[in-house]
């Protein structure tokens, strides 16, 4: 069948028409899934390597992805670990803003500080932080009021306090050591000092600075205590073998801030999932990356996720029998 030239032309342009719809509809969809025209690029800064913050980095960057933002595709990720190093953390930060990121993830406080210092401009999502108030990250969590904003792993500190006491129900002493610059460790420590003295317990702290610390901070308590709380300290957790080596010889249980310490070989947790803590970072982040939210007005996450962890080799070779109800739906370290 023929068409006149008038018919033709009128034809052509209504299907330009409606290719110009579809095209803008696709787009539209595109936009709403992290867009496959645009490329985004992502500043990933950890403060330092152990099992937990790598969780919460690879929660975020498996989210991401579920999201439509996919490394290789429409997303570069500029992954950086400051290895405990305040000055790695001021260069990361700097090395983020002159290539002028979509976004920082900033694993543990320092690392959240460092790069909310250094930018009011490029959107942060923090994650593996107790308390962004208390570290003057945000003016409330409700409302962070500026560029950042993120998850929180606070610890259900008095169920874990409680767990301590069904393990190890003659504890009359418990010994913490903790990093002196984390805010997050201080804040927990002082947390469970406070719950673990309303419970008629005593606390003997010691604090450290670096690694290196921990052997002598361990032995220096180990004497004067029944079990150690171990906060989500991020020296502790990179160095559990040090601490272990002390404590484990010494007959003297570890009730862990988290599961990860576990699997290193503390003796039990109830607290956070952080491979899940990382994925809700990463969906917070994506809704910044697509438009429909910004950090100032996003309120602070907190975990969803709260799981018991048992490891029941440390628990035999310190003679503590776990108890079978605290062991229905928990996770087991063989």
């Amino acid at each position: 069948m023929f068409f006149s030239k008038k018919i033709k032309a009128a034809a052509l342009c209504a299907a330009a028409v409606m290719s110009l719809g579809v095209l803008a509809g696709c787009g539209s969809e595109q936009a709403a899934k992290g867009g496959s025209d645009k490329q985004y690029s992502v500043g990933i800064v950890q403060l330092v390597e152990h099992s937990a913050l790598d969780a919460a980095n690879k929660g975020f960057v498996d989210a991401l992805k579920e999201r439509g933002f996919e490394e290789g595709k429409n997303l570069t990720i500029d992954q950086q670990n400051a290895q405990a190093d305040q000055s790695n953390l001021q260069n990361i930060g700097q090395r983020f803003i002159n290539n002028k990121v979509d976004l920082i993830y900033a694993i543990a406080t320092p690392a959240a500080q460092t790069v909310a210092n250094l930018t009011k401009d490029i959107p942060i999502i923090g994650s593996a932080i107790t308390d962004y108030e208390a570290a003057k990250l945000v003016k409330s969590n409700n409302a962070p009021g500026a560029n950042l904003t993120g998850t929180s792993d606070m610890n259900p500190i008095k169920e874990q306090i409680d767990l301590l006491l069904k393990l190890a129900p003659n504890t009359k002493t418990i010994g913490c050591i903790y990093t002196s610059s984390e805010v997050n460790s201080e804040i927990q420590f002082k947390l469970m000092k406070e719950y673990a003295e309303s419970k008629g317990l005593k606390v003997e702290a010691a604090t450290i600075s670096t690694v290196n610390d921990i052997q002598q901070a361990a032995q220096s308590l180990v004497g004067k205590v029944d079990a150690f709380y171990e906060p989500t300290d991020n020296i502790i957790a990179s160095a559990m073998p040090t601490l272990l080596a002390v404590t484990d010889s010494a007959k003297k249980p570890i009730i862990c801030g988290e599961a990860n310490m576990v699997t290193a070989g503390g003796l039990a947790t109830y607290g956070v999932d952080y491979y899940q803590l990382g994925k809700q970072s990463g969906m917070m982040a994506a809704d910044i990356l697509e438009g429909k939210a910004k950090p100032e007005s996003m309120p602070i996450q907190f975990a969803k996720n709260l799981k018991a962890v048992f490891n029941k080799k440390d628990a035999a070779a310190l003679g503590i029998t776990i108890p079978a109800d605290l062991l229905d739906g928990a996770d087991i370290i063989e």
